[in-house]
């Protein structure tokens, strides 16, 4: 039974958690005995168990991992195998899940792809939910490290001339993705990774002249690689390697005639399989209500410049490809309205055909 596991591996799992109950398995029936509290949260465990078995003809240990953590915390259960899917990684205290549908679609991307670049505004939870994929992947042992890189330009300063030895250098620019670890792994076990480089946090410029095999690469403020530099990163993937790129292209901060590799990727590796790109908005904003608006108020005012700006055959190469960006989004954004509009229609005329 798949519900069991291989060799009963479910059941011990099970037993393992809820020390006060006994389970006896006999074919298709599970006797369950023990304190009363603890037989109902087992009983909880074995239905959610045989919902997703019926739902998807298979059971991760992922799946086992969500349910025993979801009713032993005592939260709502989910009401279909999607609410399962949300679910990226157990951590002791809690599940990091997908909470829109931008972050549910980087998810689902990256369990089908080996390269995905995502690409939206501040605040949509790129770095996070890339960092949350990856941990759960060295969880799962599907890889055996993790590489996290960030140019290191945002500040305008270079490296060099910055107080420090390499590590004091490169903290506050690589910080974030600290924070992010740190949120899904317990502080020793964070320790450990880092001294033993399981996970490795690394300016993008220290890749080069390096070949990662069964690694989990994350490329983060991608906005800020350059060509050169975007093409050295993506050639790092060794056998049974992944990436996950984030970025946001209204936060370039490289010098002004700096083509970014960013920018470029779509047209160049967009249609290749194995490669995905998902695009997050202001509807994937999970940060302060506020910053939805902030961002929403900052896209009008550039577009609002954009159409006054006259003309120039002298363009700088950052505005060409702003613009160019710009119009990419526009057409995906009705691209996705007029597939909208199709959903609809086929609604109402269902409903008008239902009627008659």
């Amino acid at each position: 039974m798949l519900v069991y596991g291989v060799q009963d591996a479910n059941l011990r799992r099970i037993a393992d958690e809820f020390t006060g109950v006994k389970i006896a398995a006999r074919g298709n029936e599970v006797t369950l005995r023990g304190e009363e509290r603890e037989v109902i949260l087992v009983e909880k465990v074995f239905a959610e168990l045989l919902f997703l078995v019926n739902r998807n003809g298979e059971l991760q240990s992922r799946d086992l991992d969500a349910v025993i953590n979801l009713i032993v915390a005592g939260k709502p259960q989910p009401q279909s195998v999607a609410d399962f899917d949300d679910v990226i990684l157990i951590t002791k205290s809690d599940a990091v899940k997908a909470k829109t549908d931008g972050q549910r679609r980087l998810v689902a991307e990256a369990r089908r792809n080996d390269v995905v670049f995502v690409i939206g505004p501040a605040g949509t939870g790129k770095t996070y939910t890339a960092v949350a994929i990856a941990v759960a992947a060295l969880k799962q042992r599907e890889i055996a490290r993790i590489v996290l890189a960030r140019p290191a330009v945002e500040a305008g300063e270079s490296l060099g001339f910055l107080p420090g030895d390499l590590t004091q250098k490169i903290d506050p620019y690589l910080r974030p993705l600290y924070d992010a670890l740190q949120d899904m792994i317990t502080a020793e076990k964070l320790k450990e990774y880092l001294e033993k480089k399981v996970i490795e946090i690394v300016p993008l410029a220290y890749m080069r002249g390096r070949t990662l095999n069964n690694s989990f690469i994350i490329l983060d403020e991608a906005q800020n690689a350059t060509s050169t530099q975007m093409k050295m990163c993506l050639t790092r993937l060794g056998m049974n390697s992944r990436a996950i790129v984030t970025g946001d292209v209204s936060q370039i901060d490289l010098p002004a005639k700096v083509a970014s590799g960013l920018v470029e990727v779509p047209a160049l590796l967009e249609g290749i399989e194995g490669i995905s790109f998902v695009y997050l908005d202001k509807r994937d904003v999970v940060r302060h209500r506020l910053v939805r608006e902030i961002i929403e108020a900052y896209d009008k005012a550039q577009a609002m410049k954009e159409r006054l700006k006259p003309v120039r055959h002298d363009a700088d190469p950052r505005e060409t490809e702003r613009a160019m960006w710009e119009k990419r989004d526009l057409e995906r954004r009705e691209l996705e309205k007029s597939e909208l509009d199709k959903r609809a229609s086929v609604a109402i005329a269902a409903a008008d055909i239902e009627k008659k």
